[in-house]
């Protein structure tokens, strides 16, 4: 069988406001609806806000260089793809190795979200048949089997297909949104919420500078989701030009969502006193309590409605973008070749799907605390991939007719080789953020265990199977992985 007639291809089905939905619906998951007590412990109110919005600003710089990319190269694996074209193989093992662990790390945190979310909803209920403690957090058989059967019924739900997800994925999003929307409009019109309970603006025993960056460290974990758009880019159907709008206003309705449940939760209540309130008395859904507090049952089923539909995007979208990237290195035969076989009736790459499945269902035994290390270093897979994508666009982009010497099929677009450049000097700030101690933002020790297991886990997995990686002709992979014989 010839390499042309070998390359398994995905069907064209997603319309571009599903793409949109799975960008912006990955990129908010469960975030905007727990974690607000935390960043604001981090980084007060005002600080959170501007911290996050900078980072959507940042994330849309670096989306010039995807929406270049994907519009040049609109072929599923995304970064891995990218790393390929600017630098080679090994490099593309590498961007597709930490992204991959993101993604499904992404999975399984959205399914542990769903056990919160019931455990503050049914407090007996979830603590029955509790089996052990892992770093202070008690582990139940409810809440292995809740979680176990949301990453199930996702898995078995994408292997019908991207239209059918992608569709659902839309729906999903607009409850987020109506959500988010009845909420902001019972802390104005009820009595109690006050933007006077956001003060003081920043953490009173840090600078604001400080404050801030602690949260733009947290821009590449809290916006991936953005970079699922090229993941699915194999599968638009419509032009691929299209892309980097869709980019930008998922990024933008993202940041706006995350401001707006950061002034929601604030204003219910003086915000130290709230977070003193969750700590003294062991809440374990901050946010929950806190609109509980002025809208009542009423208000917990709103927030229990969209933070179920914030869970459900992450776990659709990051299951998409999984399955998708898995078939792409398979197909480039650097997984083994079981990976990039398509289900015979629906057309997916069903095998990634049910890998990344059984991956994510080893996450529930070990508890939510251990699984937040693992995520936390995840963030540096995400911005390992956002170098890739900004450096790559950075040598497809020419300052002048000159600068196309070394590169002939370099673009001559100032403006665009710029923006890159800003992408590429934020997608390095970000590590410098996560990985240099002396950062407020760097990650903590657990978090460099689980880093350096990963990275042993991928020497030995190159070594293992470089030789049938390398060992492809340069045209062949250049078709494997773009569908063209010439970059």
């Amino acid at each position: 069988m010839g390499i042309e007639e070998d390359r398994k291809k995905l069907e064209r089905s997603l319309k571009p406001h599903w793409v949109w939905a799975i960008a912006f619906g990955s990129a908010i998951g469960w975030g905007a609806f727990i974690l607000p007590p935390d960043w604001m412990g981090d980084a007060g109110p005002l600080g959170v806000i501007i911290g996050i919005l900078l980072g959507a600003i940042l994330m849309m710089i670096i989306g010039v260089s995807y929406g270049y990319l994907i519009e040049k190269f609109p072929v599923t694996g995304g970064e891995f793809a990218y790393a390929y074209i600017g630098f080679g193989r090994k490099f593309a093992f590498l961007a597709g190795w930490f992204l991959t662990l993101g993604y499904m790390c992404i999975v399984a945190l959205n399914a542990s979200a769903l056990s919160l979310l019931a455990k503050f909803l049914f407090p007996d209920f979830m603590t029955i048949g509790t089996l052990y403690t892992v770093a202070g957090y008690d582990v139940s058989i409810m809440q292995i089997l809740l979680s176990s059967l949301a990453i199930i019924i996702f898995g078995l739900m994408n292997i019908r297909g991207a239209k059918f997800s992608g569709n659902v994925q839309f729906i999903f999003a607009m409850v987020l949104i109506t959500g988010i929307v009845l909420l902001g409009l019972g802390a104005i019109f009820t009595e109690g919420p006050s933007l006077s309970n956001a003060t003081p603006a920043f953490k009173p025993d840090q600078s604001m500078i400080v404050s801030i960056l602690t949260i733009l460290a947290l821009a590449p974990f809290a916006y991936v989701g953005f970079d699922n758009i090229p993941q699915a880019a194999e599968e638009f159907d419509f032009s691929p030009k299209k892309a980097f709008a869709l980019i930008i206003w998922s990024l933008l309705a993202a940041g706006l969502a995350y401001s707006a449940m950061i002034l929601i939760t604030a204003s219910t209540m003086p915000w130290q006193e709230l977070n003193n309130v969750i700590n003294a008395q062991n809440i374990e859904w901050g946010v929950g309590h806190a609109i509980e507090s002025y809208m009542g049952r009423l208000g917990v089923f709103i927030i229990a409605a969209a933070v179920s539909m914030g869970i459900f995007t992450g776990l659709n979208g990051f299951m998409i973008s999984s399955s998708r990237l898995t078939f792409a290195m398979g197909r480039a035969r650097i997984l083994p070749n079981v990976f990039r076989k398509l289900h015979p009736k629906y057309n997916t790459p069903y095998v990634g799907v049910a890998f990344t499945m059984l991956i994510c269902l080893i996450a529930p035994w070990f508890g939510r605390e251990a699984l937040l290390w693992v995520v936390d270093m995840s963030s540096t897979g995400v911005a390992i991939a956002y170098f890739f994508c900004t450096a790559t666009a950075y040598k497809y982009f020419a300052w002048s007719e000159s600068g196309k010497k070394k590169n002939p099929k370099a673009l001559v677009s100032p403006v665009r080789k710029v923006f890159s450049l800003l992408g590429l000097i934020s997608s390095i700030g970000f590590l410098v953020l996560l990985l240099f101690p002396p950062m407020p933002s760097s990650l903590g020790r657990e978090s460099y265990i689980a880093l350096g297991v990963w990275i042993l886990l991928g020497i030995v997995f190159y070594f293992a199977n470089q030789k049938r990686y390398n060992d492809i002709a340069e045209k062949d992979m250049n078709y494997l992985i773009l569908e063209k014989e010439e970059v």
